[in-house]
C-alpha cells in the first residue's frame, strides 16, 4: 500500500475510533443499541463486498455465513465458561464451513450464477434444518437449539480473570473496534500481493491463470475470508440482542446483502458500510412508524439503483468529483451538470454491466 493511502486510511480510522468513543456521551442507550446494529451489519456488508466487489464472486447466501456464526457463538457460550471460545467458534464455523463449500464450487469449475444458486440454497436448506430442531432432543451440550423459538437468553462477553460482563456500550466499542479493524485490514489485504491477484483474476481469469496464477486457490481463499468475517458479524448480532433464531438464515436478510452492496457501489469498502447503514436506518425508521411496507420501499431503492445508478453512491460521487476537479471550476450549476451527465452514463452503462454478469 502506498504511504499516503496508508497514511489516510490510518487517519479515518482514528477519526471513527474518536468518534466511537465520543458517541455513547452524546446518545441515549437505545439509540446506542440501534447504531450498535447498523455497525454490526456494516460488517456483515464487508464480507460479501469483498467476495463480490473485488473477488468477483457473487454469493446469494453471505447470510449462511452470518447465521453460522451467531449459532457457533450462542452454543459455544452455553458449553464453556471463557468467552474466547465462543467468539473463535464464531469465526472458524462459517470460514471452515465456507472452505468445504467453496472447495466444491471453484475446483467444481462452477460457473458464477451457479456459485449463486448454490450458496442460495445452502441458505435455505440451513434454514429449514435449523427451523426443524424443536424439542430437548436437539441439544449441542447444554445449549437448546430451540427450533422456530431460536436460543434466547444468550451469555455475554465476561472478561477472564475480571469477571466483567458486557453491557450495552462496551458492545458497541466491540462493535465499533470489530468494523474499523475488519475494513483495515481487508485494505492492506487488497494492497497486499494476494490482494492484486484476487483482483486480476476477477478482471481475467484466463490471463491470470496464464501468468502462473491458480485461480481456484485464490477465489477459494478469497471466499473462506469473507465467511470469516460474516461470522463475525453473527457473533457481533447474537450479542446485541442475547439471542438467534432461524430468521437469520431467511431469504429476507440474504437480499438485503446485496442491496447493500448495490446502493453503497460495488468495489468499493467504504461503499457496503455506508449503504448497509443507511439501508438498516431506513427500515428501522420505517418500522416505527407503520407507514410503509419497509419490503416494498427496499424494493423501490433496489429498482431506482438499478436503473439509474447502477454502479452506486460512492463510485457515482467518485467519479462526479474527479470530473468536476478536471474542469477546474466547481459551481453549482456545473454540479447538477456534472451529476445529470453522470446519471446518464450510468443508466446507459446499465444493460452492458448486466450483460457482463450474466456472462
Amino acid at each position: 500500500m502506498p504511504r499516503r493511502s496508508l497514511l489516510l486510511v490510518l487517519a479515518a480510522a482514528a477519526v471513527s475510533a474518536v468518534a466511537a468513543g465520543v458517541a455513547p456521551q452524546v446518545i441515549d442507550t437505545f439509540a446506542l443499541l440501534q447504531w450498535t446494529l447498523f455497525l454490526a451489519m456494516g460488517v456483515l456488508s464487508l464480507s460479501l463486498g469483498f467476495i463480490w466487489g473485488f473477488g468477483g464472486i457473487l454469493s446469494f447466501g453471505q447470510a449462511a455465513f452470518f447465521g453460522l456464526g451467531g449459532y457457533a457463538y450462542a452454543v459455544a457460550a452455553f458449553n464453556f465458561e471463557s468467552s474466547a471460545v465462543p467468539v473463535i467458534a464464531a469465526v472458524a464455523v462459517p470460514a471452515l464451513f465456507a472452505g468445504a463449500l467453496g472447495y466444491f464450487m471453484f475446483y467444481g469449475r462452477i460457473s458464477n450464477v451457479y456459485v449463486g444458486v448454490i450458496t442460495l440454497t445452502v441458505t435455505l436448506i440451513l434454514f429449514n434444518v435449523v427451523n426443524s430442531t424443536a424439542g430437548d432432543a436437539y441439544r449441542i451440550g447444554a445449549a437448546a437449539l430451540g427450533g422456530f423459538n431460536g436460543i434466547p437468553s444468550v451469555p455475554g462477553i465476561t472478561l477472564p480473570f475480571t469477571g466483567y460482563q458486557f453491557g450495552p456500550e462496551d458492545n458497541w466499542y466491540l462493535a465499533a473496534g470489530c468494523l474499523i479493524a475488519v475494513f483495515i485490514g481487508l485494505r492492506m489485504l487488497l494492497a497486499s500481493h494476494f490482494g492484486r491477484v484476487v483482483v486480476a483474476i476477477r478482471e481475467n481469469e484466463t490471463r491470470a491463470a496464464l501468468l502462473g496464477y491458480d485461480p481456484r486457490l485464490y477465489k477459494l481463499l478469497a471466499f473462506v475470508i469473507g465467511g470469516g468475517i460474516a461470522g463475525l458479524a453473527g457473533c457481533l448480532y447474537t450479542l446485541w440482542g442475547a439471542f438467534i433464531s432461524p430468521t437469520i438464515f431467511s431469504l429476507a436478510t440474504s437480499a438485503q446483502i446485496i442491496i447493500w452492496i448495490m446502493v453503497g457501489g460495488l468495489g468499493t469498502l467504504i461503499g457496503p458500510v455506508l449503504g448497509a447503514i443507511a439501508i438498516q436506518w431506513l427500515v428501522t425508521s420505517i418500522g416505527s412508524q407503520q407507514a410503509f411496507d419497509a419490503n416494498l420501499v427496499l424494493g423501490t431503492i433496489l429498482l431506482l439503483f438499478v436503473l439509474l445508478v447502477p454502479a452506486g453512491v460512492v463510485p457515482t460521487v467518485e467519479r462526479l468529483i474527479a470530473r468536476l476537479f478536471r474542469r477546474g471550476r466547481i459551481g453549482r450549476a456545473d454540479i447538477v451538470a456534472a451529476a445529470t451527465e453522470e446519471i446518464h452514463v450510468s443508466a446507459a452503462a446499465a444493460p452492458a454491466i448486466a450483460g457482463g454478469d450474466a456472462a
